[in-house]
């Protein structure tokens, strides 16, 4: 009898062992398996379409966001979005409230001294928009004009220096859509402004535009806090969105839809 309770204790212990061994294998399985991805937040300033704003539902849409979602799949991150002004975006940067920023932004010398940035990814120039009963034609018509530029945007930066050879007032705005209320209701002669934003402008309010002849900007990059280990990793998925035609199908979706 004694010998039979023993083996019963024996087959009990061994069942035990068993099934906490395959609890442990199933809870670490479930554990990699429902693992959440590490968060990366990214800055943007959703009034620059069509790289960044937001649609009916007031959802962010755009070049610049889709090329997030991608960048972040990429490299194996969960995109996390947060929407402020654009003056905001450097300081949100050095704060350490976001690990990056992407809202069409060039990457001027005077933003590198505050903030690293990726290699370039989409470059546009600038325009001067115009009411169609009040044309723009020349940059010589300077003179006398109110411009309207976006505040913190290297179009203000680009208005500064064209104010040493011409005599306007300058206007810095918030956002491009006040940028363009102000000018349809002629508190402003002039909106200085992306050429790929200006052009989305022409077509929704039927405006005269024309190209600035006077400068070469540089291009948008994606901006980091100084010293961020995540430059290299992001412009390696750069350089190879744009060898394998990635970046030009966004070309193709945001910025030549009706080419």
């Amino acid at each position: 009898m004694k010998t039979f309770l023993k083996g019963l204790v024996v087959i009990s212990i061994a069942v035990l062992l068993v099934a906490c061994g395959g609890r442990e294998d199933n809870g670490a399985k479930s554990e990699n398996s429902d693992e959440e991805k590490e968060i990366l937040k990214m800055g943007t300033s959703a009034d620059f379409p069509p790289f960044e704003t937001r649609d009916t539902d007031g959802e962010l849409i755009g070049f610049d966001i889709d090329l997030a979602h991608l960048i972040a799949e990429e490299l194996g991150y969960e995109l996390q979005i947060e929407d402020m002004k654009f003056d905001g975006l450097i300081g949100a940067l050095q704060t350490g409230r976001v690990d990056m920023v992407m809202s069409g932004m060039s990457a001027t010398e005077d933003r590198r001294e505050n903030a690293d940035f990726s290699i370039e990814y989409q470059h546009s120039g600038e325009m001067f928009l115009s009411l169609k009963e009040t044309p723009f034609d020349d940059i010589n018509e300077l003179d006398g004009k109110k411009v309207g530029v976006q505040l913190g945007t290297i179009q203000e930066d680009g208005a500064k220096v064209l104010q040493e050879d011409y005599d306007f007032e300058m206007v810095s705005l918030d956002d491009s859509t006040i940028l363009i209320q102000e000018l349809l209701s002629k508190r402003i002669d002039v909106a200085y402004m992306d050429t790929e934003v200006a052009v989305g402008y022409i077509d929704a309010q039927d405006l005269h535009g024309i190209d600035d002849p006077t400068t070469s900007s540089p291009g948008m990059g994606v901006a980091f806090p100084k010293g961020s280990e995540l430059v290299e990793p992001v412009n390696e998925v750069l350089e190879k969105f744009l060898e394998d035609g990635t970046i030009e199908e966004l070309r193709e979706k945001w910025l030549h839809k009706d080419e």
